[in-house]
């Protein structure tokens, strides 16, 4: 198997990370900025996901006999916790862009620049 097989899942987060900074780097609708950055977040959640993913690992579920001081967080327990952050911040940014365009009429950036 070839190295960018085994390590497809990676190579993926890296493209869905690159399409992301593409957008918010080159385009000057703010709305358009906000999806740019939900694609990065989405593929740093892919990534962190995915490199918890361990062949022929287990989840680290506490038996009847065993310590729980010894107990390491899961990756996805994590991430759930980010998508609630981005989620809410989404909501936010959306919140702000709807009271900007009310306001100016536009989201493009030199409009806006132009009217501020």
């Amino acid at each position: 198997m070839t190295p960018l097989l085994e390590n497809l899942d990676y190579a993926a987060t890296v493209v869905l990370l690159l399409i992301g900074l593409w957008t918010v780097l080159a385009d000057s609708n703010l709305l358009k900025k906000l999806m740019g950055l939900n694609i990065m977040e989405t593929a740093v959640f892919a990534f962190i996901v995915t490199s918890g993913m361990i062949e022929g690992g287990a989840a680290p579920i506490l038996g009847p006999d065993a310590a729980p001081p010894f107990m390491a967080p899961i990756p996805h327990a994590l991430v759930l916790t980010g998508i609630v952050v981005a989620v809410s911040t989404t909501a936010l940014a959306l919140a702000l862009l709807l009271r900007v365009h009310r306001e100016f009429g536009t989201l493009e950036i030199d409009e806006l620049r132009k009217r501020w």
